[in-house]
């Protein structure tokens, strides 16, 4: 028995909605409800973030010393800086330091994010600015004296406190200054040098 050419014509049409239903990712945003699974890898696979999944990402790597850096592909010092930061996470990765990225790029940006991460095979989680937030609250919420300069780059004590950061582009040593100070110092020597410090 021979089936009409418009049967098949209907039977792939149906297909073709089908797979594109179900085969459209949407990316997990990290909130104050949700946990932080295993996101970024060197895929450009960036699941976003709000602040209240930001601080709960924080709170995740309690115990442990850990750097954030927000960048984008727009950003050329962001750019310049990255293959440093890669670099240092696997010299202080074996020590137990917890780098973490997160990308401020658009939408209109993410194909250049991710061929950007596939580029640089960073080997530590990245997320993405959750898009159509309140910037400025996002900001402002990650560390007080921040106003959108990029990049910047908190580094977190154990007890999970806001040790020190960078606004805009650092050299190789005030990178490692900063992270020895996380890694070596206890909780309460890095909180007897007072509030945050902006690196040099």
């Amino acid at each position: 028995m021979r089936i009409p050419s418009r049967t098949w014509l209907g039977i792939a049409a149906v297909g073709l909605i089908f797979a594109a239903t179900f085969s459209v990712v949407r990316p997990r945003v990290v909130s104050a409800r949700g946990g932080v699974g295993a996101p970024g890898d060197d895929s450009g696979n960036m699941p976003v973030i709000d602040l209240a999944g930001y601080k709960n990402m924080v709170a995740q790597y309690h115990g442990r010393p850990l750097v954030v850096t927000f960048w984008a592909t727009w950003c050329g010092p962001c750019r310049d800086e990255f293959p440093m930061i890669v670099g240092l996470a696997k010299e202080y990765a074996p020590q137990g330091l917890v780098i973490v990225g997160v990308s401020l790029d658009e939408d209109s940006d993410l194909p250049l994010a991710r061929k950007f991460l596939a580029d640089m095979h960073p080997g530590f989680a990245n997320y993405r600015q959750k898009p159509g937030i309140d910037v400025d609250s996002f900001y402002q919420g990650v560390n007080p004296d921040w106003r959108g300069t990029m990049p910047e780059t908190g580094f977190y004590a154990r007890d999970g406190h806001l040790a020190r950061y960078f606004v805009g582009q650092k050299t190789r040593d005030a990178f490692v200054q900063a992270i020895r100070l996380i890694m070596i110092n206890t909780d309460a020597e890095n909180r007897a040098k007072g509030s945050p410090s902006a690196g040099n």
